[in-house]
């Protein structure tokens, strides 16, 4: 998922623009990224099998710098021809206080999940726009699931289940539904579709109330 809009990288001055965080100097280097029309991005992706190589670690590495590089706030196996349930996410970026309320927007702390799933809590949901790393120029309107259970495995093997709300909430969904094939233009409101450019020059609002009004869906 790309990191302004705020999903994607924008830099137009209409649009809100997030500060990149402060990072230590990461040494991997990113991997190349698929973009719509590769079938990879289609695909139902393999369990992991529990195996910890040095293989998967460097994977875990490069997509890692793969979403600093981008920037974005997570990048799934597939985005980088992977057939493999894994995803890395990562929210730090500083937004005005404005969007961040309205969006839910809270930091997420750098997240390696494999198998991931989740499942709704309550009927509460929200619209807000999404970009893609694998559909880059393009952003759309989303309805989600405002609060999700997620459940995962880290590197080791452990289980973690957590309730996440929010924008952390639509970032895990976003990811997890690449590892099914789903690319998050198939949940959105067709209607929606802009350009960065058009929704950074006409629609940088903290929701999507005029943008909807506007396009009508």
């Amino acid at each position: 998922m790309s990191s302004e809009s705020n999903n994607h990288s924008s830099t137009h001055s209409n649009e809100p623009q997030a500060d990149a965080p402060e990072r230590a100097p990461f040494s991997s280097e990113p991997l190349p990224l698929v973009h719509v029309g590769d079938p990879v991005l289609r695909q139902v992706c393999d369990d992991w099998d529990g195996s910890d190589t040095p293989e998967l670690r460097e994977l875990v590495e490069r997509m890692v710098a793969t979403m600093h590089d981008a920037p974005g706030v997570g990048v799934a196996a597939p985005q980088v021809g992977v057939n493999l349930r894994l995803a890395v996410l990562e929210d730090l970026y500083e937004i005005p206080a404005s969007f961040a309320e309205a969006r839910e927007r809270e930091k997420l702390e750098l997240m390696v999940v494999l198998n991931p799933s989740y499942e709704p809590i309550g009927d509460r949901t929200a619209t807000h726009y999404e970009g893609c790393l694998s559909m880059p120029g393009y952003t759309a309107a989303v309805e989600r699931p405002a609060d999700i259970r997620a459940t995962w495995q880290d590197l080791d093997g452990n289980l973690h289940i957590r309730d996440l709300s929010g924008w952390q909430a639509r970032i895990f969904q976003h990811e997890t539904d690449h590892l099914a094939g789903i690319i998050y233009i198939d949940k959105a409101h067709i209607r929606s579709i802009c350009t960065d450019e058009n929704y950074a020059g006409l629609w940088a609002e903290p929701t999507p109330h005029e943008v909807r009004e506007a396009l009508q869906f």
